[in-house]
């Protein structure tokens, strides 16, 4: 595929690279983990809400001064993350697959293909082409003879490649146990707890389904008084069908060969209680609540589970993206990789309303801005912001609130005098 392509021409090309060393003495080799848990719907459910929500961020290169005035350059990261950060997916696509890898793996890998030209200053610059997001089957970290940090991946392919790990964008989940990796201890996702969980719930569906069949299979026994063979008792079956699907009275008539028994079946279904229970904990396990999984949440019910779940997400994804995109020097002058959520239509028409007066009274958001935020399109002329003339500033307040003390204290002294 292109993406393979474009690594192939990136592979470490230095000399033989031996493994890191990790401090905590673990062989820094890791397989990536299977699909046991995506098994369960409630599993698919919640990542599938966390990754929704995160597909509709808006990733920006924005560069900071020092004033705080923040600009959005004109370049190649703006272009590449406005639609599509390959040719293979749109901005959305691309975000929601690194969530559903971060999620199956507790480690996601994104790839940057980028031109890189030395200046006359001896800084390094690179042109961004594209980012993609990887699933290795396996990492492995090296170090060459000058001591830098490398990575090894390795993909189903059979093909494996050597980068050097700083050019590598590493999102990491549960970063605790292991000095590289995402996950528990050896570098994979911890999913005992959760498993010994759907495996109960597995157990449960299994029985209801159990269940219903079986309160919908046997219902009694006909008992044939004479002895026929196996065609006879065939049509003594077929003759009693007959006589039950054309008894309207519900009165089945039979003659003196045929002894029907009915069959009480009363299967023990588990309470509803028990389930909620059982789906609560697999919820919890992904700070997901049932409104969101629903999309019957209300506006806090939603800030919650954004700040809860989706918040961490958002600064980890610009903090890799920054540290892996720009230069030491990059950085220091303000540049850096925002996920921005500017997208407010889940909030009630309440919500939107004094999100207007409050943000609009401040002059924060232009007209086209109020616009959309109310599913309005733009129109012409709308970049105009307005304020309110009850809001100024603190500094000319002081300034009008001393020229009237003075202004009072004059008229008292000639009043006295």
């Amino acid at each position: 595929m292109a993406f393979i392509d474009n690594l192939k021409g990136l592979f470490w090309k230095g000399a033989e690279a031996k493994r890191a060393r990790m401090l905590n003495g673990y062989v820094p080799i890791f397989s990536q983990f299977g699909q046991d848990i995506y098994a369960s719907d409630v599993v698919q459910n919640c990542i599938h809400a966390i990754a929704t929500e995160i597909s509709k961020l808006q990733p920006r290169h924005i560069r900071t001064d020092g004033n705080g005035m923040q600009s959005t350059p004109n370049g190649a990261l703006n272009r590449l993350f406005k639609f599509a950060p390959n040719e293979l997916m749109t901005t959305r696509e691309f975000l929601e697959k690194i969530v559903w890898l971060l999620y199956q793996n507790d480690n996601a890998f994104v790839f940057p293909v980028f031109d890189s030209t030395t200046g006359n200053d001896g800084q390094e610059r690179r042109t961004y082409r594209a980012f993609y997001p990887l699933n290795p089957t396996r990492v492995e970290f090296l170090n060459d003879a000058a001591g830098v940090l490398l990575i090894k991946l390795y993909f189903n392919s059979g093909s494996d490649f050597t980068l050097r790990y700083s050019d590598i964008i590493h999102i990491r989940r549960k970063f605790g146990l292991n000095d590289m990796m995402g996950g528990g201890a050896n570098g994979q996702p911890d999913n005992a707890a959760l498993l010994k969980v759907l495996r109960i719930n597995d157990a449960v569906l299994q029985g209801l389904e159990k269940g219903v069949k079986t309160s919908m299979s046997v219902r009694g026994i006909l008992k044939i008084q004479t002895m026929t063979d196996t065609e006879g008792q065939r049509a003594e079956r077929e003759k009693l069908e007959r006589a039950i699907e054309s008894g309207n009275s519900g009165i089945v008539a039979l003659d003196l060969k045929g002894d029907y028994t009915p069959l009480v079946i009363d299967p023990k279904l588990i309470d509803k209680d028990t389930l909620g229970f059982l789906d609560s904990k697999i919820l919890r396990w992904f700070s997901v609540s049932p409104p969101i999984i629903s999309g019957d949440y209300t506006d806090e019910q939603y800030q919650a589970f954004y700040e809860k779940t989706l918040e961490p997400i958002v600064l980890g994804l610009g903090q890799a993206f920054s540290k892996t995109i720009f230069t030491q020097r990059e950085l220091d002058v303000g540049n850096e990789i925002v996920f921005y959520g500017k997208d407010m239509m889940y909030l009630s028409t309440n919500a939107k309303l004094l999100l207007l007066k409050t943000a609009g009274e401040q002059g924060l958001l232009s007209d086209n801005q109020k616009l959309a935020l109310i599913g309005y399109p733009p129109i012409q002329g709308g970049d105009r912001r307005t304020q309110s003339l009850n809001y100024m500033d603190t500094r000319l307040i002081n300034a009008y609130q001393m020229a009237g003390k003075k202004k009072t204290t004059s008229k008292e002294e000639d009043e006295d005098g």
